[in-house]
């Protein structure tokens, strides 16, 4: 492929899988701003390497080079992770750098939040009480509450939806 060629092969694949590629670097890293690098250098790796591409399934291809770059940045951080002593970790009230301002207004927020809990319907209050308030995975849900992960899983997703349809910025700092 000559270097027009190529070119033009970058620009389709970029408007066609920019946001693809992106959402799984947004899911590996949960980093909003790694995840945009990643998208760049996704996409400069697949230039540099688009004469080896056979042109067959270009979305698992691009995928493939995310998810391994991915793998690389997470990697990387991992090393550069320095582990500190506990009695070095702030303890109690020193862990909050907020003033008595911010820490109302958070705890205000954290209520409205409850009472929004409180007010879905079964099968999703106990779901999303669980997972939201208590921060159980739905894994560990499932075992307390017997039922099953995927209708768990089911559960926490569609409660979320409510709770997003329900709360709104301007309604809990009004």
């Amino acid at each position: 492929m000559g270097k027009t060629d190529s070119k033009d092969k970058l620009i389709e694949l970029m408007s066609t899988y920019k946001n693809l590629v992106f959402s799984v670097c947004l899911k590996l890293t949960g980093d909003y701003f790694a995840a945009e690098d990643i998208t760049q250098e996704t996409f400069i790796s697949a230039y540099e390497h688009i004469s080896e591409f056979d042109g067959t399934s270009e979305k698992a291809w691009l995928c493939r080079i995310a998810g391994n770059k991915c793998i690389d940045y997470l990697r990387a951080a991992e090393r550069r992770a320095v582990a500190t002593p506990d009695d070095e970790l702030p303890q109690g009230e020193a862990l909050s750098r907020d003033g008595p301002l911010e820490q109302y207004v958070t705890a205000d927020i954290m209520k409205s939040f409850k009472d929004r809990c409180d007010e879905l319907s079964e099968p999703y209050r106990t779901p999303a009480k669980l997972h939201f308030e208590e921060g159980l995975t739905a894994k560990e849900i499932s075992m307390r509450i017997g039922v099953p992960l995927k209708t768990v899983q089911s559960h926490i997703y569609r409660a979320r939806e409510m709770l997003k349809k329900t709360i709104r910025k301007e309604d809990l700092l009004a």
